[in-house]
């Protein structure tokens, strides 16, 4: 069997960003969409998304169920994509002050001052509930 690594790697970041894309993330590409998107007035939750089994197997879920579940929930939702788009996750880091790159992981904006994180020592190990409980608390204490 001979399988084109780039193919592979290419379905699993199109599913990968389908998945945020479905859960409601609108997907910003550029620093300008980056800033264009943290600038707005509310509640932004930021997923720092990847290609690694806990983007997948937990984070990508969890946020997903969380929005649907959550009565309280952030007024924007919008992603951007490690090691693929490198200057807009570059760009949305740069608001993450304080926290090292992580990803996956999560950041919740207000009016576009960060007020918490989910990192992926938080994601990584955990189960998805875990993780949805966390953004549900990150949920009622700043939206």
């Amino acid at each position: 069997m001979n399988m084109n690594f780039n193919m592979f790697m290419n379905d699993v970041v199109v599913t990968a960003r389908n998945e945020a894309k479905e859960a409601g993330f609108a997907e910003l590409t550029t620093p300008e969409e980056v800033e264009d998107a943290f600038g707005k007035d509310g509640t932004t939750l930021v997923l720092v998304n990847s290609v690694c089994g806990c983007a997948g197997g937990i984070a990508r879920p969890a946020a997903a169920y969380a929005l649907q579940k959550s009565d309280t929930k952030p007024d924007h939702t919008v992603t951007v994509f490690a090691g693929q788009d490198k200057a807009a996750t570059e760009k949305a880091r740069s608001y993450f002050t304080g926290y090292p790159p992580s990803s996956p992981s999560f950041a919740l904006l207000k009016d576009g001052k960060l007020m918490t994180m989910v990192e992926r020592h938080e994601i990584e190990g955990s189960e998805p509930i875990e993780v949805v409980h966390k953004l549900q608390d990150a949920f009622k204490a700043h939206c």
